[in-house]
């Protein structure tokens, strides 16, 4: 392919110049056919500089929308790299480019991601600001999306105040910032978005909700006891000494292990010690000393394997089966039988193992206590989709704790708010709340009406921050997907400007 254009401008100074000086062959690869290797043969000149105070003497030609200088790919197939390698990264870019034919480095393909042009910021009117972590427990930064496009806009490489503050300041038009409840967000948004409406986000408020009614429910867990039937006439034999009958754990030594660890830890926080310095004394994690300190009681550290009565999907329908094992039914056939019309959906399997355990245990085998957390599900679910047994059981519940009943009724006055957009009725539900004996629920009021505008907007207005959150997701997957030479500068470009 040769060149025809009669002239050419010099790239410094612009001048126009028809004095060829020579020609030579150029071989830009372009955009594979048939999973094969295109390359374009291309005759171009080279001309002379006519003024003689640049310093350019010679400059070659270059043919727009197809080649540019030191290239060694056509404009198209450029392009196409930089998509690939927005969708994919480096590695897996380039592993898709050899498939395609065009045999090309991970380095080069992210070159490609650097040298695309700053991308073109919007100016949203509804905005959402979430943080997101780069390296999670140290570095953070901020993502912020139009909530009305659900396209991000920026990436902040921080999460601190001044960095948002400045962004919001230099966009006056954003009428509305949805956030979650992090103080630092709400503060920045006063201070330098004050026409802006704040709005809380709803997911995060029902999610607060949600830990302060399990605290609860735990702190009356000896209400739910009520829920196992005594056995009267059927004297329990004496437990073996060497193991305690209220003790969750089957391995009396983790047990004492716990409890040791438990008081040590306990012991050295009234001492004055943090716990920074007591997981360095320890050689404990951070997690590891906070869960010993947060836990009252050895008691509420049961998880996981260690539990001796983990839940399973049979735990609500053991009542049944206790009281029809007691009228004399031991049919383990039967039992499931009975069972499954009325919400079951476990395997037969389950059923025939608890009797057969009832069968050969020297002690009674019954349904333990439903755990707090199994409750408090219940107390969040709507009513018409529990199961019968279900609404049977937090029916009997409620009616032998009053506090958990008024905790139920708050809790779903508070979903009436929240799934039909009555947010002018927090501040009656806020006074009801604190006329009842529920501290968690205190707790949660007074954090609410700290933010009590954001929260009222959030449970009144449409927008919320779920668009962000999946934001922030993306990013994660992102971010490892470059398996760690994503800096800021090419997260940012692939965030911002990947589809």
């Amino acid at each position: 392919m040769c060149s025809t254009a009669a002239g050419a401008a010099c790239p410094d100074c612009g001048s126009e110049s028809s004095q060829v000086h020579s020609t030579y062959l150029r071989f830009p690869a372009d955009v594979p056919s048939g999973g094969r290797l295109v390359v374009l043969r291309l005759r171009v000149r080279r001309f002379f500089c006519p003024e003689s105070s640049c310093t350019r003497r010679t400059f070659a030609e270059q043919l727009p929308g197809l080649t540019r200088r030191h290239s060694r790919w056509t404009e198209r197939l450029r392009s196409t790299l930089a998509a690939v390698g927005l969708a994919l990264a480096g590695r897996a870019g380039a592993r898709m480019a050899r498939a395609f034919g065009v045999p090309v480095s991970r380095s080069a393909v992210l070159r490609l991601l650097d040298a695309l042009p700053e991308p073109d910021v919007p100016a949203p009117r509804v905005v959402g600001v979430d943080e997101y972590a780069t390296r999670k427990g140290r570095v953070y930064g901020t993502v912020l999306v139009d909530v009305e496009t659900r396209r991000p806009v920026d990436l902040l490489p921080d999460r601190e105040a001044s960095s948002l503050a400045a962004w919001l300041a230099q966009r006056p038009w954003i009428e509305v910032v949805c956030r979650d409840r992090a103080p630092f967000f709400a503060e920045d948004a006063t201070a330098r978005a004050p026409q802006a409406t704040q709005v809380a986000d709803r997911w995060h408020l029902w999610h607060n909700l949600g830990g302060a009614a399990e605290r609860a429910v735990a702190r009356h867990r000896q209400c739910l006891r009520v829920l196992v039937p005594d056995r009267e006439g059927k004297a329990e034999p004496p437990a073996p000494p060497e193991e305690k009958a209220d003790s969750p754990w089957r391995s009396e030594r983790f047990a004492n292990r716990v409890r040791a660890r438990h008081a040590t830890v306990h012991a050295l926080l009234e001492a004055g010690h943090s716990r920074r310095s007591i997981g360095r004394q320890l050689q404990m994690t951070h997690r590891t000393v906070k869960s010993l300190a947060d836990a009252a009681m050895p008691e509420d550290l049961f998880r996981g394997q260690w539990q001796h009565n983990r839940t399973s999907v049979l735990d609500e329908y053991k009542p049944y089966l206790d009281e029809r094992w007691d009228e004399g039914c031991t049919n383990a056939w039967k039992l499931w039988e009975e069972i499954v019309p009325l919400g079951y959906r476990g395997s037969y399997g389950r059923v025939s193992a608890y009797l057969r355990e009832k069968r050969t245990s020297p002690r009674p085998v019954t349904a333990q206590p439903p755990a707090p957390r199994v409750v408090t599900r219940w107390i969040l679910s709507r009513p018409e989709t529990l199961t019968e047994i279900e609404q049977l059981r937090l029916k009997a519940v409620l009616a032998n704790c009053p506090e958990l009943d008024a905790l139920t009724g708050h809790v779903r006055s508070f979903a009436q708010m929240l799934t039909e957009r009555q947010g002018e009725q927090l501040p009656q539900w806020l006074d009801a709340v604190r006329q009842d004996d529920l501290p968690s629920l205190h707790t949660l009021a007074a954090g609410i009406d700290r933010d009590r505008d954001a929260v009222i907007a959030g449970l009144t207005l449409p927008w919320n921050s779920g668009v962000v959150e999946g934001h922030v997701n993306r990013i994660k997957m992102l971010k490892r997907q470059m398996f760690g030479r994503a800096g800021f500068a090419l997260l940012r470009k692939r965030v911002l400007l990947a589809p």
